[in-house]
């Protein structure tokens, strides 16, 4: 914990260009940037609610919660600039903590993390948090937990549930930020055909770092699994009966 935090302060500490990371400020047009941020303020305050919900049942949720914002923060502060689309590439890590600590409580994390990005790190915007916070929190959180979920209602391993969680919640992020760019920048132009330019823009990039994630996420989901399984039985990802005798 004690080094996810001094490696935090030293992200915010260290001069760098920005990058036009998440969509860039001022962007969308002011219905636009409206739009989401309405579209997004129930899931974050829904993700508000649970979290109070659940912190009275267990003390040890609030750390927990601050170790995977810490951990969002940090993996999406790497961005690969697409000039072409108005945006970057990036991890996004809201699928691994959507496994752990459910969607809502992922988008709460996503918004926090985006925040401080945008007052310190000049990556996004005020103007377009709405807009980021949908796509990264609430559609990226809602992919990688579905995913997740549904992998392992037909049987599928944490490891492989991990997997495809990661790479939906990462391409979830990048088709909902198409959808949500070519609607504020599109004017005339049809809508759908000016979306799948913006995605085909993403994909030599976020692509691999799709896959990328898949791997981060089902890697630690598996460590997981191997050191505090306890945790994972905690937050309903295994259950009791599922533990191998020597857990």
């Amino acid at each position: 914990m004690a080094r996810l935090l001094l490696l935090t302060l030293a992200c915010l500490s260290v001069a760098a260009p920005a990058f036009a990371m998440h969509i860039s400020e001022g962007l969308l047009p002011f219905n636009w940037a409206l739009f989401w941020y309405l579209a997004a303020a129930p899931f974050v305050a829904l993700g508000v609610k649970r979290l109070n919900v659940l912190a009275r049942e267990d003390l040890s949720l609030k750390p927990l919660v601050g170790l995977l914002a810490a951990v969002v923060f940090i993996i999406s502060c790497l961005p690969i600039p697409v000039p072409t689309a108005g945006t970057c590439s990036h991890p996004c890590g809201t699928g691994l903590a959507a496994v752990l600590v459910g969607p809502l409580i992922s988008v709460l994390i996503a918004a926090v993390a985006l925040l401080i990005q945008a007052l310190f790190l000049a990556h996004g915007g005020l103007s377009t948090l709405g807009a980021n916070v949908f796509s990264m929190g609430v559609v990226g959180s809602l992919a990688g937990w579905l995913a997740f979920r549904g992998v392992r209602a037909l049987g599928g391993s944490l490891a492989v549930a991990g997997f495809i969680a990661g790479v939906l919640a990462d391409w979830g992020t990048y088709a909902a930020t198409s959808l949500i760019l070519a609607a504020g920048i599109r004017g005339e132009a049809p809508l759908l055909p000016l979306t799948a330019r913006i995605m085909v823009a993403f994909i030599p990039t976020q692509l691999p770092l799709g896959i990328l994630e898949g791997v981060i996420t089902a890697g630690m989901v598996t460590l997981l699994y191997r050191k505090r399984p306890d945790l994972l039985v905690k937050m309903r990802v295994i259950r009791e009966r599922e533990l191998p005798d020597h857990a």
